[in-house]
């Protein structure tokens, strides 16, 4: 699973010329569900997004202090499929995405989880296979992307990141002489 996450003063999610969410000051999440994807992973997403210290602690004044949690902020979770597109030549194939039959209860229950670790009032989510126009007010702009692929592989992931599946413990990896 991959999740595209930016630090917004506000987003909002429109299908049809209707807008269906609508979000002040949190994290607008584009995410996208990878045909081998496992609950594992959405426990992995979800837990990674909830804590990211992203915010400013305004009594300290202390800059990437603060979770989305610890602010009170709102989450908006948009489903985008082409975060697995492969360019083939110039064209995109989406064929690592998970098939919509199965991404689209997948990715409702990852909205559920969402809403379970923090609040259903607070998350919020476009419409799964919809033409969503998904407009944004970028803060900073601050944009980070966390892959769970590294959950299949424990070694290191593409961001140089070594993590524990089970816990927030870091592993350190064994120095080579």
């Amino acid at each position: 699973m991959r999740a595209v996450v930016q630090r917004v003063l506000s987003a909002s999610v429109e299908v049809e010329g209707r807008v269906v969410s609508a979000i002040g000051p949190g994290l607008l999440v584009l995410v996208g569900v990878h045909e081998a994807d496992t609950d594992a992973d959405a426990d992995y997403i979800c837990r990674k997004v909830l804590n990211m210290r992203l915010f400013p602690n305004e009594k300290t004044e202390k800059a990437w202090d603060q979770s989305v949690l610890q602010r009170k902020f709102e989450v908006l979770l948009v489903s985008q499929f082409t975060l697995y597109g492969i360019l083939k030549g110039n064209k995109p194939d989406f064929h690592v995405a998970m098939p919509p039959a199965k991404a689209k209860p997948f990715y409702a229950s990852l909205v559920e989880k969402f809403q379970k670790s923090y609040s259903a009032d607070a998350v919020k989510d476009g419409i799964f296979g919809a033409m969503m126009k998904v407009s944004l007010v970028n803060d900073g702009p601050v944009t980070m992307q966390v892959d769970s692929s590294s959950l299949q592989n424990p070694a290191q992931s593409s961001n140089g990141d070594v993590g524990s599946v089970g816990g927030n413990e870091a592993q350190v990896p064994k120095e080579t002489s």
